[in-house]
């Protein structure tokens, strides 16, 4: 089968589990189908051969597995994976972030821009409605103010005109278009500086927030609003785990609670997801803060050297001036990009709750309670404290590589596996995910760095690295929300991260080594441009006579007589074509 009958029948698929799960109530996106039918390839439970190609009974049988476990609405697995999708499609760095916002506000000024590049005023009339234009270019391009508030409009022509006087508009129409969008750039930030100076003198800045205020008091309160959202996810991280382990003591009770025992690790997962998220979030929090804070501290300085510059000077020269207020401009942009993270960074974290819903149905307080009779609920930090006290020595294993936080210098930078979760626990006890403590050491092993929750785990883990790490490779087969949540798609290649699901703008790069070029051939989803064509006009056709002309006599008669020339048309009839 080549590439483009692949995805013809991967589209096949999609469609028609979509279509049977809208038939029963239920509507879910391309993204969440095709994750699902990648998932339950990989659980070896349904017994699916990748290698082989599907028969008509495979293909049925794997659309209703899917579609059944895609209606399984009381599963916690089913929410963490509808989360896992939700963010990786709505979240990216503040980068890209910005950048996209940044797309979006140059698309809105496009239009008011080329109106002003592209005028060709003459009149008396057209010159003034050409300046009105460029003050609510500038207006709109700085964000200070509606252009529709004439108490905004005045203030800001008022400073465009000390700048930009109308009488000037004349040599800025003899610019080139490029020359004409460098000048309306660098008018609304002198502009913007200059109102921004007169809101700090009091003199004036109508219509602009202050921004350091209100983010001053906007990140505080979002931080304060995660740790409320951390708290009693972590509780219920905390609990699940402690009953987990009480079932494990007792091996016959655990097979006697085999659907409980899956469910909580279920409910563990969404929960742990939901932590990994907030925290991530809240790290973006903390950089908003520091990065305010110094775009303050910038701001108030360039603030009182200017007010020293024009401090009881009647005149200065535009020289002195123009870059201080062109700097102000675009730390106050800088702070209007912070306001726009926090904004979006705070829908995130209100979004990510309706996927916490199923913790209440599965286990209330009359079911949850019983199970923690008698239980030792620990916090991650009082593992980790405890497990703080004993260090591996290296010396215990020869041919194994340790590091210590103490040890280097890049110990921050290093990226651990399983998203610092401990590698031991998670083959050896069926999923369990305890956080690793790097003070017991951390694993060097294949180019890639574990932790472990105690040094027994550490060291167990040491002598059979291989093997428990194909442990939890399967262990995510069972539950394939482990993919995302511990970053494993390495292991899975076949699962990319929801976000890079849209093949269209990505590029492929490949190489071959020395350990995969006896390797099977793979193959991956594309998409292949489509053959469309679009009917515009009707061509439609006529003869018309082709005119022809003969002139006779050209040549000349005797040298005693004068030359004659005939002309005779020759062009038929139009009926005669």
């Amino acid at each position: 089968m080549d590439l483009s009958q692949a995805e013809c029948v991967i589209k096949s698929l999609i469609r028609e589990i979509a279509q049977e799960c809208a038939d029963r109530g239920h509507s879910i996106s391309e993204t969440l189908g095709a994750f699902m039918v990648k998932a339950v390839v990989l659980d070896p439970r349904y017994e699916f051969n990748v290698d082989r190609r599907l028969t008509k009974t495979d293909v049925h049988k794997l659309i209703m597995v899917c579609v059944d476990r895609l209606l399984e609405t009381e599963r916690p697995s089913l929410d963490t994976i509808k989360m896992q999708i939700y963010f990786d499609m709505n979240y990216t760095s503040r980068e890209e972030f910005l950048a996209e916002h940044r797309s979006v506000l140059e698309s809105r000024l496009a239009p008011v821009r080329r109106e002003v590049t592209d005028c060709r005023a003459r009149t008396r009339e057209e010159l003034e409605c050409l300046y009105r234009k460029v003050v609510s270019y500038v207006l709109l391009h700085s964000g200070l103010g509606s252009p529709t508030d004439i108490r905004v409009v005045r203030e800001a022509t008022a400073a465009l005109q000390s700048v930009f006087p109308q009488t000037e508009l004349g040599t800025f129409l003899a610019l080139t278009k490029k020359d004409k969008e460098r000048q309306l750039n660098e008018l609304s930030l002198i502009v913007s500086g200059i109102r921004l100076f007169n809101k700090n003198c009091k003199k004036g800045g109508e219509g602009i927030d202050d921004l350091p205020a209100i983010l001053n008091e906007a990140l505080p309160a979002t931080k304060q609003n995660i740790k409320s959202e951390l708290q009693p996810t972590q509780q219920l991280v905390y609990h699940y785990t402690a009953i987990i382990e009480r079932l494990e003591k007792s091996r016959q009770q655990c097979y006697e609670t085999d659907g409980l025992h899956d469910k909580l690790k279920e409910a563990l997962y969404n929960v742990r997801q939901h932590e990994v998220f907030l925290c991530i979030i809240l790290t973006e929090i903390i950089t908003c803060d520091k990065q305010v804070e110094m775009l303050q501290e910038q701001l108030n300085k360039r603030m009182d050297e200017l007010n020293t510059v024009v401090k009881s000077k009647a005149t200065v020269p535009t020289a002195q001036v123009y870059p201080h207020f062109i700097y102000l401009s675009n730390l106050w942009s800088s702070l209007q990009d912070e306001m726009v993270l926090l904004s979006v960074f705070s829908n995130l974290i209100n979004n990510l709750d309706p996927y916490l819903g199923t913790h209440s149905q599965l286990f209330p307080d009359g079911v949850i309670g019983p199970l923690l009779e008698g239980v030792d609920v620990k916090t991650d930090e009082e593992r980790l404290n405890k497990a703080s006290e004993d260090e591996i020595n290296p010396i215990d294993f020869m041919n194994r590589e340790w590091i210590f936080p103490e040890d280097t210098l890049l110990y921050h930078q290093l990226t651990m596996q399983y998203r610092g979760f401990c590698a031991y626990t998670l083959g050896a006890r069926h999923g369990l995910l305890l956080r690793g403590n790097p003070n017991i050491g951390i694993l060097k092993y294949q180019e890639k760095y574990y932790t472990f929750s105690s040094k027994e785990a550490a060291t167990a883990f040491a002598q059979k690295p291989d093997y428990y790490i194909t442990q939890a490779t399967e262990e995510a087969k069972h539950f394939p929300e482990l993919i995302q949540l511990l970053e494993l798609h390495q292991q899975f290649t076949s699962v990319a991260p929801y976000a890079q699901a849209n093949l269209r703008q990505k590029v492929t790069r490949y190489m071959q080594t020395t350990l995969s070029h006896m390797r099977r051939d793979n193959a991956t989803q594309v998409y292949l441009p489509k053959n469309r064509a679009v009917q515009t006009k009707r061509d439609n056709s006529c003869n018309v006579p082709k005119p022809q002309v003969f002139y006779a006599g050209l040549r000349g008669g005797n040298v005693t007589e004068p030359t004659r020339v005939n002309k005779f048309n020759l062009t038929r009839a139009v009926d005669e074509t």
